[in-house]
């Protein structure tokens, strides 16, 4: 079906009754001109649908309401966030990043004396005391504590962190667990 002047008449002729109409419903000058003019390009867009001889105004209604209760619908399930907040506390870093993070501690470790891998790994990735880790190592605590600082420093250098103690117990252990 084409448009006709009589069908295109009956449509401009509508549209203070639509704006109306989508005004009570959304309660939203911007809304409600949305609303209508969807109901618009909608009505045109399956104007082949409409039957001549029918109200083309009760037809356009129809579509107007029925496009009011999708966007109800689907606006009842989204979560309003105008400046991001709420989304941006939701965000998850890449776990890729973190994935090629713990492969260059696994790399690393490997590269570095095994007294001080050990030392490290006792106190940092299982949580033992310096003097829990010098008694399993069979050494001073002295030692210890300088084979876990060797350690970070080595670390540090190989990973290019700033500062040897950003090299907590949380990424070693994850480096460790990971395989």
């Amino acid at each position: 079906m084409t448009l006709t002047p009589d069908l295109r008449d009956s449509i401009l002729q509508s549209v203070p009754h639509l704006r109306a109409f989508a005004m009570s419903l959304a309660g939203n000058a911007d809304q409600a001109d949305d609303l209508v003019q969807e109901a618009l390009v909608r009505g045109l867009g399956h104007i082949e649908q409409f039957q001549p001889g029918t109200n083309m105004q009760a037809w356009l209604f129809t579509i107007l309401r029925n496009q009011f209760h999708t966007a109800y619908r689907k606006r009842r399930r989204e979560v309003e966030d105008p400046e991001g907040g709420y989304a941006a506390r939701l965000s998850v870093p890449p776990e890729q990043v973190g994935h090629l993070d713990v492969e260059d501690l696994k790399t690393a470790l490997t590269k570095i004396p095994i007294e001080q891998r050990e030392a490290l790994l006792l106190v940092t990735a299982q949580g033992f005391s310096y003097e829990e880790a010098a008694e399993i190592c069979r050494t001073k605590i002295g030692t210890i504590k300088s084979r876990v600082h060797r350690a970070r420093t080595e670390l540090a250098k190989l990973l290019s962190v700033a500062a040897p103690e950003d090299i907590e117990a949380d990424s070693v252990f994850k480096a460790i667990a990971s395989g």
